[in-house]
């Protein structure tokens, strides 16, 4: 047995195809074929059941690869210490970032990282929070950004800051034009949302402790697939929606007049960054939790104090 063939089975499980893994590997289909049936030989088990398409690992195939993972990634990290031994920060970091932080906070840091650490190669990927863990289950990223916490203890989560939830109001209302709400002050027929899929809008359906079912239909029936969709069709409709304070940095006068704030204790979310177990890329993490929180600290004004803190997941 060695890590070779250990990465080819994971390449296997990855792809769920042969040739594709083969690819991805760099080699023939007939050569990752053969070295895989040398390991099954010599562990006496089948790892993967060939009859199926897309092809699937075995109950046993399935602990093992888990297992080869953790191999692996505890090989790669002898190279992340000689590799950190040596002095500056490099290698590579893929980051994935829910679609209601990314526009607002990658500005913010993303240039200044990447002059200040030259040496670093970014991925940087936008999917929703469950496409996210996911990807970083099957090693496909190193660090999710996005709300937590999460309830799930294979991830590890780090804060890196609060971020207050403001009200849009478009809507000509008496009760919404006091300087600060409370969540029942919302007219929950007048409240748009965000399309499944999207924590943010887990937090406002938790913020505002209803279901959509409880509220009559719009004529309109349009749930968007980002803020900016969401705030261009809550001014159309007249209507009310809740958006996280980064959204607003860029508002004009006009818009930031439709602001709102809570009333204390201020509702905000919880950002931070989410790896899966035996993550190796220490160093990379710390700089990028550094350079995430500086940023942020110049722009919005809830970093560090907890007010009430609104589910990230499964909230409703």
């Amino acid at each position: 047995m060695n890590l070779q063939q250990l990465e080819y089975i994971i390449a296997v499980d990855t792809h769920r195809h042969f040739a594709k893994a083969a690819e991805a590997c760099f080699i023939t289909q007939a050569t990752l074929s053969m070295m895989i049936k040398k390991l099954e030989q010599e562990l006496n088990v089948t790892l993967f059941d060939r009859s199926k398409q897309p092809v699937v690992p075995t109950e046993v195939g399935v602990a093992v690869i888990e297992q080869a993972r953790v191999v692996v990634k505890e090989a790669a990290r002898i190279k992340q210490l000689t590799d950190d031994q040596k002095g500056g920060l490099k290698g590579h970091l893929r980051i994935g970032i829910i679609p209601t932080l990314a526009p607002y906070l990658l500005p913010l840091f993303l240039s200044s990282f990447l002059t200040k650490y030259p040496a670093i190669q970014l991925k940087v990927i936008e999917q929703t929070t469950d496409q996210l863990l996911h990807l970083l289950a099957t090693d496909k990223l190193d660090v999710g950004i996005m709300a937590i916490p999460l309830g799930d203890a294979a991830f590890k989560q780090s804060h890196l800051f609060y971020e207050e939830f403001k009200v849009f109001v478009a809507a000509p209302d008496k009760n919404l034009q006091k300087k600060y709400l409370v969540p029942e002050d919302i007219d929950v027929n007048k409240l748009w949302l965000l399309e499944e899929g999207h924590c943010l809008r887990s937090q406002m359906l938790y913020l505002c402790e209803l279901q959509k079912s409880q509220a009559r239909a719009h004529h309109l029936d349009y749930e968007a697939g980002s803020i900016e969709s969401l705030l261009k069709i809550t001014e159309l409709n007249k209507g009310i929606t809740i958006i996280p304070e980064l959204a607003t940095l860029d508002f004009d006068n006009n818009k930031a007049n439709k602001l709102r704030s809570f009333k204390p204790p201020v509702p905000v979310r919880q950002v931070g960054l989410v790896t899966y177990r035996h993550f190796i890329k220490k160093r990379l993490l710390d700089a990028l939790e550094k350079a995430i929180v500086e940023s942020v600290e110049k722009h919005i004004t809830l970093t560090k104090r907890k007010e009430q803190v609104i589910p990230a997941y499964d909230a409703v």
